[in-house]
């Protein structure tokens, strides 16, 4: 789909001249039904904001927000199945930042389901070390302690982007005590997927995932690693995939881990990763508690009494710069967003919130 325009949802021409500073044709779209056209890879299926209750008004205001008071590159809305509105250029790969870890919670249900990994396996018994030596209580750190951030290890990350310096002092907290998003957590269950499966993190996103999924724009050479191996020898796995490839992950979790009548990930573990682990009132550093999200396997889970009864239920994938797939099940609904990295601009999680909040109350 060609999108210089603003917003472009399937609609009538009038309302689309309304709307739109500059129209360009459709991507063209198959004969085949909504199940079919948006889960193998073909294409979204479109329908029309107003089918889901939305009018001219509404759209013209979240229009507005998003050219005025964002950064967003990339945005994709997904109710039923459906492309019912996508900005900015979908199509383009870019970095995801953050947003990988939340993928690679997804790509560790196969192997743990069928025996390759053991969630209770500690790092001691794999032989995990680092560049500055692991203390023995962190070596009792399990695989499940870090992809839920509560490994108490406080070693130092190849990457930045974390909240290690709120750290505690090493070594004062025990494993599965005390989350912390910390990379060095995030980037070592990377290094573990590896090491246990035998498989590199990209061929397991090509295979597990983008090919089963039918992503449009997904390209396995684009994909690298990065970080300070003097710092610690366990990279960050970054990942590039494009805005409606990033609906793809959304709506697969949204679907039960289920895809064009196939179940790519168990319905057990789609449910394992996005069930809250640590509750708003646990996170840390203690400023985080005062915010919507507790957290569960690398997702985002909404949590406590301060945000709209829409969300119950939601959870979200969050990366650096304003990369961002939420699902909200109670719409029935998926958002993919992005703000182009390279341009070294960003749409913080405020700014996102309201484009969600325009999105979910405009509902019917």
């Amino acid at each position: 789909m060609n999108t210089k325009s603003l917003f472009h949802t399937n609609r009538v021409v009038m309302l689309l001249a309304i709307l739109l500073s500059a129209c360009t044709p459709p991507e063209q779209q198959t004969d085949s039904n909504s199940e079919e056209s948006s889960e193998t890879g073909l294409a979204w299926e479109e329908a029309s904001f107003e089918a889901y209750g939305y009018d001219e008004r509404e759209l013209r205001e979240m229009q507005q927000f998003v050219v005025d008071s964002s950064r967003t590159t990339g945005l994709v809305v997904i109710i039923d199945g459906k492309m019912v509105l996508d900005y900015g250029d979908i199509e383009e790969l870019s970095y995801l930042a953050s947003c990988r870890k939340s993928i690679l919670a997804m790509l560790y249900g196969k192997y743990v389901e069928n025996g390759t990994i053991d969630l209770n396996k500690t790092l001691a018994e794999m032989g995990m070390d680092d560049v500055q030596g692991l203390m023995d209580i962190e070596k009792t750190a399990t695989i499940d302690h870090l992809i839920t951030a509560r490994s108490g290890v406080y070693h130092p990350a190849s990457n930045s982007g974390d909240n290690s310096a709120d750290a505690p002092p090493r070594g004062s907290q025990s494993p599965g005590t005390y989350l912390l998003y910390n990379n060095w957590d995030f980037n070592a269950a990377g290094a573990v997927f590896e090491q246990e499966t035998g498989i590199n993190i990209y061929d397991a996103l090509q295979n597990d995932l983008a090919i089963p999924l039918g992503m449009q724009d997904f390209d396995r050479s684009a994909q690298r690693k990065s970080g300070d191996t003097t710092r610690s020898r366990n990279k960050a796995y970054h990942i590039w995939l494009s805005t409606r490839d990033m609906a793809k992950i959304g709506q697969l979790m949204l679907n039960d881990g289920k895809w064009n009548g196939k179940q790519i990930i168990s319905e057990d573990w789609a449910n394992k990763i996005r069930s809250l682990v640590t509750p708003v009132e646990e996170m840390n550093p203690t400023r985080m508690r005062d915010g919507d999200f507790g957290y569960g396997y690398m997702w985002w889970i909404w949590d406590g009494d301060k945000h709209l009864p829409d969300y119950e239920g939601a959870y979200t994938a969050r990366g650096a710069w304003g990369q961002y797939i939420t699902v909200i099940p109670k719409h029935n609904m998926v958002v993919a967003h992005k703000t182009k990295a390279e341009y070294r601009r960003s749409t913080g999680w405020r700014q996102y919130q309201r484009i969600l909040d325009m999105i979910v109350t405009y509902k019917d």
